[in-house]
């Protein structure tokens, strides 16, 4: 191989790198989402524990307000976009899971693209050995 193809060789794994690390951020963000998601889940099923809940509803900037909390209300859910829908605690758990059964197929998805993007890595890093080794056996 020549020399312009051992740099187009350099500037292809640089490429799978930025992202690889772009494919990272993606999976850290999902990971985030289903723990937020996980934990609404199990917030909203301990609301029915009790009739009646007392909390601290934040306001910014360390400011609270308490707040009751009655069982038999309905939730707001955030569709996104500046969309929000009401739901009764039931169907708002089952959209829910299903967000959260979404989200694993996504890190799935996301954690198979990094394995293929760590194998074209591996490689890409053995052919640029190769590269570098073929001009010594030459000499």
């Amino acid at each position: 191989m020549s020399e312009e193809q051992a740099q187009q060789l350099m500037y292809q794994m640089q490429m799978l790198e930025n992202y690889f690390t772009e494919l990272s951020r993606k999976e850290e963000s999902l990971y985030g989402m289903l723990r937020e998601s996980t934990l609404a889940v199990e917030s909203i099923k301990s609301l029915g524990e009790k009739p009646e809940l007392i909390t601290l509803v934040p306001l910014g900037m360390g400011s609270f307000v308490k707040a009751k909390i009655q069982s038999n209300e309905k939730l707001i859910l955030n569709l996104g976009a500046g969309t929000a829908i009401e739901k009764d605690k039931d169907s708002a758990i089952n959209f829910l899971e299903a967000r959260i059964k979404e989200l694993e197929v996504a890190i799935k998805d996301t954690s198979t693209q990094k394995q293929q993007v760590v194998a074209n890595l591996e490689q890409g890093k053995q052919q640029f050995n190769k590269i570098v080794q073929s001009p010594k056996n030459t000499n």
